[in-house]
């Protein structure tokens, strides 16, 4: 049996081995921090303390997450979280859609003043206050929608996914058109799915940004029943100090498991898992649309 030997020179062979070697080491190197977040969260606080903890969890507990989750409050947070989330995605995409299907048609009556009123809410923001008093104007406070209306649309990621609607063949519209089919029907059957990759891509900005969603819940949201996850984790840190610093020395046993740096890093580890696990399943249409929808000059 006859071997046809590769032709790839020997040093492009060592060149490929050292370049995926270097990327390797950069990649663990950009891991190695939330792996060190992860390992501290399930250290004692006195291995923390002294800095023994490096790769791997130095005299195991997990005191600290029984600490986050023995009152329940954090699964209230976590489902008000996730509801604030799957809307706010939900409504930012419709709107976002709605607006740059008609803005990437060059047909549409007044397209050039429109985008540059559109462009002038990027440059000039309203302020806090100024939202605030709105908001509470509105009978806004202790609802949703107070989180939900002010964030709408993001004019940047509506830039976005205009570009890339720009970017379809106007042949597959003009078919369509030719063949009876609406404005609307054009937008559900035939441009939506081509757009897929833009669309997952921009999802996940999206829920990213509503699942960290912080100072907008810590302004318009009183109520504990209604808090999100960020700010019950920054409320629970706070409670958990406190009670650290104010414990006697009676009780040195728990202050030996748990310790301030264990408990954030555990909040840390709960607040970003859920994404994490997320994020493998867009991965795909994430770097696609990426690309393809990016503004090009």
């Amino acid at each position: 049996m006859i071997t046809q030997k590769s032709s790839m020179p020997i040093w492009s062979r060592l060149g490929t081995a050292a370049n995926y070697t270097l990327l390797g080491f950069l990649s663990l190197l950009a891991l190695y921090p939330f792996w060190y977040v992860i390992v501290s969260s399930f250290s004692s606080s006195r291995a923390i303390t002294a800095g023994e903890v490096s790769l791997w969890p130095v005299e195991f507990n997990a005191e600290a997450y029984l600490r986050l989750f023995e009152d329940g409050q954090l699964f209230v947070a976590m489902w008000n979280t996730i509801v604030v989330t799957l809307v706010g995605t939900l409504l930012n995409m419709a709107l976002t859609t709605l607006a740059a299907y008609p803005l990437s048609r060059r047909r549409l009556m007044g397209r050039n003043q429109l985008l540059m009123f559109i462009i002038f809410t990027m440059l000039f923001i309203s302020g806090v206050i100024p939202n605030f008093i709105l908001v509470k104007t509105l009978g806004l406070m202790d609802s949703y929608w107070s989180l939900w209306l002010p964030a709408l649309i993001s004019t940047y990621n509506m830039f976005v996914m205009k570009t890339f609607m720009e970017g379809l063949p106007e042949e597959i519209e003009e078919s369509a058109a030719i063949d009876g089919a609406g404005d609307w029907r054009i937008l559900g059957q035939i441009i939506l799915p081509l757009c897929k990759p833009i669309m997952a891509a921009l999802s996940l900005f999206y829920a990213v940004g509503w699942w960290n969603s912080y100072f907008s819940v810590l302004l318009y949201i009183t109520k504990s029943t209604k808090q999100t996850l960020t700010l019950k984790l920054y409320q629970m840190i706070l409670q958990v100090n406190q009670s650290l610093l104010n414990s006697s020395g009676s009780e040195g046993v728990e202050q030996v498991m748990l310790t301030p740096e264990g408990i954030k890093a555990a909040a840390i580890v709960i607040a970003v898992t859920p994404i994490l696990i997320v994020y493998p399943f867009l991965q795909k249409h994430f770097v696609k649309g990426v690309l393809i929808g990016s503004v090009k000059g």
